[in-house]
């Protein structure tokens, strides 16, 4: 049985694979899903050549896979392909996303593959304190909503930058606080399962009048104990 964790990189797919594991069902593999589309409404698109990096972080194996550009029915198509081949449980971090949960639950019936997302209904500024508290270092790396101006790119999402979309949702203009509108998108950069963090050396950001985005074009897995590690990208 191989149990498929679909990770973007962002904090709510890397803490449900976490979940999962700690729930009886260890993670075997991280799939990563490599739309062409910057669009793409199904698939997380920032810095997903990092999700590598985590995966080694972490001990886990790690498989990419790439999504020509076309139609929500032509990404998933290649969802289905992407997890044919194997039987056992599907992990994802949809929290409340109506459009990405039929979509999985879909592919998982036809595959006959269990879909396990722990995280599916949950309240959002729980899910959120609950990534934090658990110890994940989770970093702004896109900003799509009118109350997050891009001084948040980079920035590590704590308890108190949770209590300040808390505010602006409510001051400013109403935002899913977790993130799963599309309001922003996260990276993980550490975890207290992973045997090392990833540094990041180079980043481009790129700011337009209604987004904001942290591209990472060179990092490396620095050891907690002894320093840098060999392993980069670039």
């Amino acid at each position: 049985m191989t149990v498929t964790a679909l990770v973007s990189g962002g904090k709510d797919s890397i803490y449900a694979a976490y979940l999962a594991e700690t729930q009886g069902w260890p993670v075997d593999e991280l799939l990563t899903l490599r739309p062409r589309d910057p669009e793409s409404r199904l698939f997380h698109t920032p810095n997903l050549d990092l999700v590598a990096l985590q995966a080694e972080a972490w001990g886990k194996a790690h498989r990419a896979v790439d999504v020509p550009a076309g139609d929500d029915a032509a990404e998933l198509a290649a969802l289905e392909r992407a997890l044919s081949g194997a039987d056992g449980p599907v992990v994802a971090g949809a929290i409340a996303s109506s459009f990405q949960w039929a979509r999985l639950v879909r592919v998982a019936d036809r595959l006959r593959r269990r879909l396990y997302a722990p995280l599916w209904r949950k309240d959002p500024a729980r899910v959120v304190r609950e990534e934090i508290d658990a110890g994940l270092d989770i970093r702004f790396v896109h900003l799509a909503a009118e109350p997050l101006s891009p001084e948040l790119l980079g920035a590590r999402l704590d308890t108190a930058v949770l209590a300040e979309l808390g505010r602006r949702s409510r001051e400013v203009r109403a935002l899913h606080v977790a993130g799963e509108g599309g309001e922003y998108e996260t990276l993980v950069v550490d975890a207290p399962f992973f045997r090392a963090r990833i540094a990041i050396e180079a980043t481009e950001r790129k700011v337009t009048a209604t987004t904001a985005r942290l591209d990472i074009s060179s990092a490396h897995l620095m050891s907690k104990a002894i320093g840098p590690a060999d392993h980069r990208h670039r």
